[in-house]
C-alpha cells in the first residue's frame, strides 16, 4: 500500500493520540465506557452481523481464515484483530486487505469528538484498545460490510469487543496467559472467555483442556446455545503435510470438505481451519458450503508472523509464540514439518510473560539461543533471559545480544556455513512485537 506523504502524516498523528490514552497493558475489567461510547456512536456494531472469536491462542490467525472463506463466498468483510506487528491499520480490514489510510482518517474524525466527551464521563478515560474497537466499529458501518469477523482482546466476559451481538462465537484452545487479569486456573480464565457466549447464539468449541470445556460448556447450555465440539460434531478427518503447507480433509456440520490446502504450517493451523469453517457453516445456516469457494478462501490465508517462512537461505520462520501453550505449539511444527540439521532461536520476551515455559518447550528442537530484546518497554532485559536461557539451554547454548537487529545478523551470519552441507534454520520468536520488528527489519535487509 503507498500512502502519501499528508495521509502518513496524518495516520501518524492519529496513532500518537491513541498512544496517549491508557495503553494496552492496563485494564479496568467493564464494558461500561465502551458501551457508552458506541451507544452515543449510534451502535455501529449492530449494523451488521458479526462473528466473534476467543480463546488463547489462535484467535488472530482463525479470525483471518473466517474473513477469506467469508469473502470467497461472496461477502464483504470487515475484520479487527489485535495487536498488530508492523502496522497498527493492520488491526482493522476490509475485505482482507488492511483499511485504506483515507478511510481510517475518516472514521477517526467521526469519533475523536467522542472519545474526548467519555473521558469527562467516566472515572477512567477510554482506553487505547477502546477506541480503536469504536474505530473499527464505525468503518465496518461506513464502508458498509455484509458481516464482521471480531477477534476478542483480552478474556471476553469484560472485553471492549463484547459489546457486539455476535450471530456465531468461537472459542480456541485456552491456556494460561493474562493470569493477572484472568485467574490462576484454567476454570477461572474459561469462565471470563466463556462470557462472549450469546444467549440463543451458536458457539464453536476447539478441543480444550477438560477443565475448560466444562466451563465453557455449562455457560452454554446456561444461555440456550448451540454447540458444535471439535471432536464431537467436527473434525479434521484427516490431515497430510504438503510443500508450503497442508493438505486437509474436514469433517463438517453440513458435510465433508476435502482436497483443501491450507498454506499454514502445524497441526494446530489444521485444528483452527476445522474451527473457521465450522463458524462458517454456522453462519450461513443448514446448507453445505461451496466447496470450491472453501478451497479457494483457504488457500487465500495468511497469517503473518506465524510459523511465517520469510526468507530462504537460509531458512528464517517467524511465530509469535508469546506462551508455553504457543510455543509447544511451534515446537511440534518445527520438529515434524522441517527438516533442519540444526535449529537457531532468535527470543525476544515481554516481562510479564512465562519466559521459562518458552525456552523450556523450545529447548528440545532448538540448537542454539540468541537472547534479545524488542524496543517495547515491556521487554524483558536481555541479560535476565539470558540467565533462565542459561539455566534451560546451559551456558555453551545460549548468546545475549540485546539489539534485536544485531542478534539477527548474527543468527544470519551464524547459519551460512559454505563448506557444510547440512541445512541451518532460523526461528524469531517470544513475542508480537519482538516478530513484528524482526519482520521489518528482515524484509530491508533482504530487499537490498
Amino acid at each position: 500500500m503507498i500512502i502519501s506523504p499528508d495521509d502518513q502524516e496524518r495516520i501518524d498523528a492519529i496513532e500518537k493520540a491513541l498512544l496517549d490514552r491508557w495503553p494496552e497493558t492496563r485494564i479496568a475489567p467493564s464494558t461500561e465506557r465502551i458501551a457508552a461510547l458506541v451507544d452515543i456512536l449510534g451502535s455501529p456494531q449492530l449494523t451488521y452481523p458479526t462473528i466473534h472469536v476467543g480463546g488463547t491462542n489462535g484467535k488472530t490467525t482463525t479470525s483471518r481464515m473466517i474473513d477469506s472463506l467469508l469473502f470467497a463466498h461472496g461477502l464483504r468483510t470487515g475484520r479487527f484483530t489485535s495487536p498488530h506487528l508492523e502496522t497498527y491499520l493492520e488491526r482493522i480490514a476490509i475485505n482482507g486487505q488492511p483499511i485504506d489510510p483515507k478511510d481510517l482518517i475518516f472514521a477517526y474524525n467521526d469519533i475523536a469528538a467522542y472519545l474526548d466527551l467519555m473521558d469527562t464521563k467516566f472515572e477512567h478515560p477510554i482506553s487505547f484498545f477502546e477506541a480503536v474497537t469504536a474505530l473499527a466499529f464505525v468503518a465496518f458501518a461506513e464502508h458498509p460490510v455484509d458481516v464482521a469477523v471480531i477477534e476478542v482482546g483480552m478474556g471476553g466476559e469484560w472485553d471492549a469487543t463484547n459489546v457486539i451481538d455476535a450471530d456465531v462465537s468461537v472459542v480456541t484452545p485456552i491456556g494460561f496467559d493474562h493470569m493477572e487479569y484472568l485467574g490462576n486456573t484454567l476454570h477461572e480464565i474459561a469462565a471470563t472467555k466463556a462470557g462472549i457466549i450469546k444467549e440463543g447464539g451458536f458457539i464453536v468449541l476447539a478441543q480444550q483442556e477438560p477443565e475448560a470445556a466444562k466451563e465453557l460448556i455449562r455457560k452454554a447450555a446456561e444461555v440456550g446455545a448451540d454447540v458444535a465440539r471439535e471432536g464431537v460434531e467436527y473434525s479434521v478427518a484427516s490431515r497430510a503435510v504438503a510443500v508450503g503447507g497442508q493438505l486437509l480433509t474436514i469433517q463438517g456440520l453440513n458435510d465433508t470438505y476435502d482436497d483443501i490446502f491450507l498454506p499454514l504450517h502445524g497441526r494446530h493451523q489444521a485444528a483452527n481451519a476445522a474451527s473457521a469453517l465450522i463458524a462458517v457453516e454456522a453462519f450461513f445456516g443448514e446448507q453445505p458450503l461451496d466447496i470450491e469457494a472453501v478451497r479457494a478462501g483457504f488457500a487465500a490465508v495468511t497469517s503473518p508472523g506465524r510459523a511465517e517462512v520469510v526468507h530462504r537461505d537460509p531458512t528464517i520462520i517467524l511465530d509469535a509464540a508469546h506462551n508455553p501453550h504457543g510455543a509447544k505449539a511451534l515446537a511440534e511444527t518445527l520438529s515434524h514439518e522441517f527438516n533442519f540439521d540444526e535449529l537457531i532461536a532468535v527470543v525476544g520476551v515481554f516481562g510479564d510473560k512465562d519466559a521459562t515455559g518458552i525456552l523450556q518447550e523450545l529447548e528440545p528442537v532448538v540448537d542454539h539461543v540468541i537472547v534479545t530484546q524488542s524496543s517495547s518497554s515491556r521487554a524483558m532485559p536481555s541479560s535476565e533471559l539470558e540467565k533462565i536461557a542459561r539455566s534451560i539451554f546451559g551456558v555453551d547454548r545460549v548468546f545475549e545480544i540485546s539489539d534485536l537487529s544485531s542478534a539477527l545478523d548474527r543468527a544470519v551470519t551464524d547459519a551460512h556455513r559454505p563448506l557444510s552441507e547440512d541445512t541451518i534454520g532460523i526461528i524469531v520468536s517470544g513475542s508480537v512485537v519482538t516478530v513484528g520488528e524482526a519482520r521489518t527489519y528482515l524484509r530491508k535487509k533482504f530487499s537490498q
